[in-house]
């Protein structure tokens, strides 16, 4: 019996008129996340970054050559305000991993780019995340990984066509 499993058995107890199946659901995709993010931070630590960070030059680096994005597409692509982006890539830049320039479409805005260090890293701190999430599920069998993905995919496009 896992930890989740106790509080619902609680709850089924104290008050049986509730179904808390949801319950059962939500808190385990928590307590996962939860889990899954301090390994994965250490894993960034190692390399000198953050999630955030990761997440701003692993996005840099999944648009392809060049390896340059708005600041814009950036934000979207990482759903965070603008100021949280500004900050982040105001700290990636005094790293030297991505650049700043105009943008010659539209001289308002920014295009943000990965540097040469930028790309040599993300590249190495990718290898290393990919390996620590393997870690994560090696107690899972292909089926079971293949069955978990399809029901949180599942799951996450039922909550975001909402």
């Amino acid at each position: 019996m896992d930890h989740v499993e106790f509080i619902l058995d609680q709850w089924r107890r104290e008050r049986p008129d509730l179904d808390v199946t949801a319950m059962g659901v939500v808190g385990r995709v928590g307590r996962l996340s939860l889990a899954y993010l301090k390994p994965m931070e250490k894993t960034f630590a190692r390399f000198g970054l953050n999630a955030a960070k990761f997440d701003v030059l692993a996005t840099l680096r999944r648009a392809g050559a060049p390896h340059c994005l708005s600041a814009g597409a950036l934000m979207k692509a990482t759903m965070v305000a603008s100021g949280t982006m500004t900050n982040r890539i105001d700290r990636l830049e005094v790293d030297g991993l991505v650049s700043r320039t105009t943008n010659p479409e539209d001289s308002r805005s920014f295009l943000i780019a990965l540097t040469p260090e930028g790309r040599a890293l993300i590249d190495q701190v990718v290898e290393a995340h990919v390996a620590t999430q393997a870690d994560l599920i090696e107690g899972l069998s292909a089926e079971d990984v293949a069955q978990l993905s399809a029901l949180l995919a599942k799951a996450l496009n039922a909550l975001e066509s909402n």
